[in-house]
């Protein structure tokens, strides 16, 4: 069956990230006395970010009793507020190289675009303004860690964006993503392509292990693997 369907990431995947997100995610953290070094930040930034924030507190804080649910509120919203900030802000927000193109190639030849991430709505929406990705038909259903239960590596997301594009369970979908938890997200949701990309957290080595059905180096290259 062909894909229906094809779910992208956001930060790494499809919108350049020079380690502006896990430095965002570092000085947030920061600002309430926790110093978490990137490497261990770096692998957590595809998951639903409030989870992020609890597995490094569990981590870093000796005393378990701070950890409370006020605390990583706080340390989220501090992440929100910076976030939106830098990418309102920053000359460097860019689509990935060939990223528009190939969406767009895509979306032309009768497959649906689905764009899900592990930010929150109000950080989403700020890229999509400034890329201006709406006016350009570049994609077309969105949804944020912030409007499922549950954030990446579980399905919920995927299922969602299924349901939003009007398809069939048994309909044939594609996950895009360059974390391992996107890898994961798209085996839990039983899509027929995982594909991995090297441009974003993980390189080509660390991906391996979590068996992507491909792993690519630039997403022009997902038109011969889907079309």
């Amino acid at each position: 069956m062909p894909i229906k369907l094809i779910v992208f990431d956001m930060a790494g995947t499809t919108v350049k990230d020079e380690n502006s997100v896990t430095q965002t995610f570092s000085d947030a953290l920061s600002q309430f006395g926790y110093r978490v070094p990137e490497s261990v930040i770096n692998p957590l930034m595809g998951y639903k970010k409030i989870v992020a924030i609890k597995r490094m507190l569990h981590a870093f804080e000796a005393d378990q009793s701070k950890v409370t649910p006020e605390l990583i509120a706080k340390i989220h919203d501090a992440f929100v507020e910076r976030m939106i900030s830098f990418y309102t802000h920053t000359s460097s927000l860019e689509a990935l190289p060939h990223a528009e193109s190939t969406m767009k190639t895509l979306k032309a030849s009768g497959i649906k675009i689905g764009i899900n991430t592990g930010f929150s709505r109000d950080i989403a929406e700020v890229i999509l303004s400034r890329l201006q990705w709406r006016e350009k038909s570049v994609f077309d259903y969105l949804i944020c860690s912030d409007e499922v239960s549950e954030g990446r590596p579980n399905a919920g997301m995927i299922n969602r964006l299924k349901q939003m594009a009007g398809l069939a369970e048994t309909d044939e979908v594609a996950k895009v993503g360059d974390t391992e938890v996107d890898v994961r997200e798209g085996q839990n949701a039983n899509c027929k392509y995982v594909i991995a990309v090297t441009t974003g957290a993980f390189t080509r080595e660390e991906l391996e292990p979590y068996k992507p059905t491909h792993i690519i180096n630039d997403l022009s290259e997902l038109l011969e693997i889907i079309l």
